[in-house]
């Protein structure tokens, strides 16, 4: 019986080698996340449950749904509201995501200095996050009511048109 040279010995070690650094190393976590996120559809019904809610108030108003990063889903503004609710609903809605909280607990900042950085944000009453089954999925601001309170009892009733069945998720 021959014995293998040490050439081919050498040879054969190199490649183990080679194979073994190659060979990814199972990681403890996933090097990926995944990230549930409401439809275009949602986020519409969403802002139509807002108008709806407001309008039986007598109250015309603009609404703005956001994704978990800030970024308009849907954006609304009822036939009469005025124009300018539209960019504030836009910032009330951003503000919640970004925050994590309903406009009404955040007015306590309205005097920060993150409030003259020219990024966004209205520390107001009158939004709301989108959470279900421990996600967060966005935000909603609405705009147009005489009192923010009013605004953000009509976010949350958009949101309400949508939570059964995102809890199912």
């Amino acid at each position: 019986m021959k014995k293998p040279n040490q050439a081919f010995r050498k040879v054969l070690l190199a490649l183990g080698l080679t194979a073994m650094v190659a060979t990814p190393v199972a990681a403890d976590e996933t090097m990926t996340a995944s990230v549930s996120r409401i439809t275009v559809d949602v986020a519409n019904t969403i802002a139509m449950g807002a108008i709806k809610a407001c309008r039986e108030k007598g109250i015309p108003i603009s609404v703005t749904v956001v994704d978990r990063n800030g970024i308009t889903q849907a954006q609304l503004r009822d036939t009469t509201a005025p124009p300018v609710s539209l960019p504030i609903s836009k910032n009330k809605a951003y503000t919640a995501v970004m925050f994590n909280a309903k406009g009404s607990q955040l007015e306590g900042r309205a005097n920060s200095p993150l409030q003259n950085m020219n990024v966004g944000l209205a520390f107001m009453a009158g939004s709301t996050t989108i959470e279900a089954g421990g996600k967060i999925y966005g935000g909603v601001g609405v705009s147009g009511a005489p009192d923010g309170m009013v605004d953000e009892e009509c976010a949350i009733k958009g949101v309400e048109t949508v939570i059964d069945d995102l809890e199912m998720m």
